[in-house]
């Protein structure tokens, strides 16, 4: 396995090599998105329009199976930029690799003698991975979700809101929070381990020089189904649990 460049700033470690691939994650997701709406036509919509309007489609449906159909609007663009972030961070490691071979400390980037006698003088860095491969990363997002919908459940449902804490009975309260606690912990770690181990079997593979083109070839193709199942799951999720604290329906309460 490669190591990838630190910087300490204080108490804090940043991994450059997932900065660097959060900032390409984004401008991708930007510039797909503003291609895909530059020239919007109802009579003659281009390749890239039809894509957004397939995505938006399945995004609605994704919504509206965890919530009533008159309240997906407003979280429509959420799941939008979930699922298109997320998959493209999923894909990113997968095509190339940045690497560069250390024979020198350069503590500014993290490489110390130590790095440099653990690989007999010559450490291998890193400066391209998936961004979600790093755990930091999920766990950003996952708080970022975790936050929102506890902030969306006091704000438009806090009655039923905090009433699920009790529920069935008040004895089920440490339960329910424990609940609450593991969904962003499951969410994070999710994500991270699927793509995380992808990259793994990548850097093994690649250890066996050409005889391993077809492994990695097999993989590249599976590894674009998982990156779109998990996006896929992240958001789903996220609606799930939007929908079970902030939105409350009537008709339940008559069951």
């Amino acid at each position: 396995m490669h190591e990838f460049p630190i910087v300490h700033l204080g108490p804090l470690n940043i991994d450059l090599s997932t900065v660097i691939a959060l900032f390409v994650s984004v401008v991708i997701t930007m510039i797909v998105a503003r291609l895909a709406v530059r020239n919007l036509s109802v009579t003659n919509p281009g390749k890239m329009q039809n894509f957004l309007e397939w995505v938006v489609e399945f995004v609605h449906g994704v919504i509206a199976s965890a919530m009533p159909l008159n309240r997906v609007k407003p979280f429509l663009s959420l799941g939008m930029t979930l699922i298109m972030f997320i998959f493209i961070s999923n894909l990113l490691g997968l095509p190339f690799g940045v690497t560069f071979e250390a024979h020198h400390v350069n503590n500014a980037i993290g490489i110390t003698q130590e790095m440099l006698d653990e690989h007999h003088g010559e450490a291998h860095v890193a400066f391209w991975k998936s961004p979600t491969a790093d755990i930091n990363v999920t766990a950003g997002l996952a708080i970022i979700v975790f936050v929102m919908v506890h902030f969306l459940g006091l704000k438009q449902n806090r009655k039923h809101y905090l009433k699920h804490y009790f529920h069935p009975f008040p004895i089920f309260l440490p339960v329910n929070i424990i609940e609450t606690v593991a969904k962003p912990v499951t969410l994070a770690l999710r994500l991270y381990a699927n793509i995380y181990a992808g990259e793994v079997l990548i850097s093994t593979i690649l250890m066996l020089n050409w005889v391993g083109i077809p492994f990695m070839m097999a993989w590249q193709g599976f590894s674009l189904f998982v990156g779109g199942i998990q996006a896929f799951l992240f958001t789903i999720l996220t609606m799930v649990y939007i929908s079970q604290a902030a939105i409350h329906d009537e008709a339940d309460e008559h069951h």
